[in-house]
C-alpha cells in the first residue's frame, strides 16, 4: 500500500509529513524503553510482511499487519512503522522519501485507532469475543489504511480517482487474510505470553 514518489501533490505531502511527525513524537514519548526490543521485532515483522507486493498503478497490494502491530504497540506503532517504511524506501525503493510521511500516517493511524477502539474486546476473557475483536482489528486496520490511501490519491486530483477505487477494492482479500492472521496471533499470544497484550506506556 506504498504510494510512490511523484504522485501526490505538495499540500498532501506536507500535511502527511506533519501529522506523521506528530504521531511519531507522541509514540516516542509514550514508549517504555524496556519494550524497545519488542517494538524492534514488530517493526521488523511489518518490514518483512510488506516486502512481497503487487503493484497497482501508483500504489501496491501486500500484507501489512498494521492491525497486529496496533494491538501490541498502541500509539507506539507510529515510530515502529516509520522506521520500517524508511528502511524499505532506502533499501528497496518501496514508496519513497517524499511520501514517507503520508505512507506512515496511512499505515500507523489505523493501527492506533483500532487499538483504542477494540482493545477491550481483544483482552476479553471470552475466546469468541477476543477472536472476533482481533479479527476486526486486523480487518479494519487494513480497511482504514486503504481508505486513507484512496483519500490521499483522490485529494491529489481527478486522474487518480479510478486508481483510488481500485486500490481499495484490491485490498478486500488482504483485509480478510489479515483479520485471520491477527486473530490467530492474538490467540497464540494469550496462551504463551499474555503480558504482551498488556500495553503500558512510559510516564
Amino acid at each position: 500500500m506504498h504510494i510512490s514518489e511523484g504522485i501526490l501533490s505538495s499540500p498532501v505531502l506536507v500535511t502527511g509529513a506533519a501529522l506523521a511527525a506528530g504521531g511519531s513524537a507522541v509514540g516516542l514519548k509514550k514508549l517504555d524503553y524496556e519494550r524497545v526490543p519488542q517494538v524492534s521485532i514488530l517493526s521488523a515483522v511489518f518490514f518483512v510482511a510488506s516486502l512481497i507486493h503487487v503493484p497497482i498503478g501508483p500504489s501496491s497490494v501486500h500484507l501489512i499487519l498494521n492491525g497486529l502491530v496496533g494491538i501490541l504497540l498502541g500509539w507506539v506503532a507510529f515510530p515502529a512503522i516509520l522506521v520500517a517504511l524508511m528502511l524499505q524506501a532506502v533499501l528497496f525503493q518501496f514508496g519513497g522519501i517524499t511520501t514517507l510521511g503520508v505512507n506512515c500516517l496511512n499505515m500507523a493511524l489505523p493501527s492506533a485507532l483500532c487499538f483504542y477502539a477494540l482493545r477491550p474486546g481483544v483482552r476479553s476473557a471470552s475466546p469468541i469475543v477476543s477472536m472476533a475483536a482481533s479479527f476486526a482489528c486486523g480487518f479494519c486496520a487494513v480497511l482504514l489504511a486503504g481508505l486513507m490511501v484512496a483519500l490521499s490519491l483522490a485529494m491529489t486530483g481527478r486522474p487518480f480517482l479510478a486508481v483510488a477505487k481500485l486500490v481499495l477494492v484490491a485490498h478486500v482479500p488482504i483485509m480478510i487474510v489479515e483479520g485471520l492472521i491477527t486473530a490467530f496471533c492474538v490467540r497464540f499470544l494469550k496462551q504463551i505470553k499474555p503480558e504482551m497484550l498488556e500495553v503500558t506506556y512510559a510516564r
